[in-house]
């Protein structure tokens, strides 16, 4: 099978097989694959028969070389038909099968093919854009609360602008990514979650209208502060795909997330806002929000025996 690297000007060849497609894992949405997708984590792609693959290879670790499910413009996949394609195509696991979809297929045939592992860190909240939106009850009281003090202080004295990221604003954008950035030490180590989501920021923020990305930044006392990009997911569901804000800023983080949900998602039903990469304050926070879903992500590795 002819795999080739992944690169952004292949996002409209990708595009058609991620209209209908089942998974509900925010990794399974062409711009985010494309953004992600660099040395040392490189994705190929491979499409024969109708079908696209998508392979992920990291330098130094064979062991987790990886597709990821297959995507067709016309079928859906028995775990039969997986194992085929897999061992088909060169590779012995698969990456990102999501819990919601493993529950479609017969579990004994998934057993008795694959060797199912949860990928802890992976897991997906997924919450009612309504509720992000409008954030009633108790369950917000503390979003809100944050939300008024920042408006007090910052928007209601024409301190703030909201404006939407344009090919003539991503300059400062990336100039606060470098500045939120440098108070992480996202470079000290290349390899990463935050050296890595760099990487991926910088792509999609220079290649937004060519990946189908929409982005907010918000401004404070002139200068961009804050941003945040999403992209479809499904026809139900958009992925909160990147929020940056300035954490000393009282309320900034949580005027962003209402923001976006309101100017950029408020077509869809569902919002996903991806996983915590196993950071315990990122757990946290994404908690806070009172997600209507968690998606776990699995591991399927084939068995020797199978077939």
């Amino acid at each position: 099978m002819n795999f080739k690297p992944l690169s952004v000007s292949d996002y409209a060849i990708l595009k058609p097989f991620f209209s209908r497609h089942p998974y509900n894992l925010s990794i399974y949405s062409p711009a985010s694959i494309i953004a992600w997708s660099y040395k040392p984590c490189r994705t190929d792609y491979a499409i024969e028969d109708g079908e696209l693959l998508i392979a992920g290879q990291m330098e130094g670790h064979p062991e987790n070389r990886h597709l990821i499910l297959p995507l067709s413009k016309e079928s859906s996949y028995t775990p039969s038909g997986l194992h085929d394609i897999a061992r088909r195509a060169g590779f012995d696991r698969y990456w990102y099968v999501p819990g919601d979809y493993l529950e479609t297929l017969d579990h004994s045939e998934v057993e008795t093919l694959f060797i199912l592992e949860e990928q802890k860190g992976f897991e997906d909240y997924v919450y009612l854009t309504e509720d992000l939106i409008h954030l009633k009850g108790n369950r917000f009281s503390k979003k809100r609360n944050l939300i008024h003090q920042f408006s007090r202080e910052y928007l209601l004295r024409n301190r703030v602008k909201v404006e939407e990221i344009l090919p003539g604003n991503v300059e400062e954008c990336l100039q606060f990514l470098e500045l939120w950035c440098e108070r992480r030490d996202c470079d000290m180590d290349p390899d990463s979650d935050l050296a890595c989501e760099k990487n991926a920021v910088i792509t999609t923020l220079k290649n937004m209208a060519h990946l189908e990305s929409k982005g907010l930044q918000i401004r404070v006392d002139g200068r961009v502060s804050a941003f945040g990009i999403g992209s479809r997911l499904s026809g139900t569901t958009a992925t909160l795909n990147y929020e940056k804000a300035d954490s000393e800023i009282k309320g900034l983080y949580q005027f962003l997330d209402n923001e976006c949900a309101r100017r950029l998602f408020s077509e869809f039903l569902y919002i996903n806002k991806e996983s915590d990469m196993n950071i315990p304050a990122l757990a946290e926070s994404k908690q806070s929000y009172n997600p209507i879903l968690r998606i776990k992500s699995y591991a399927l590795t084939l068995r020797e025996q199978a077939g």
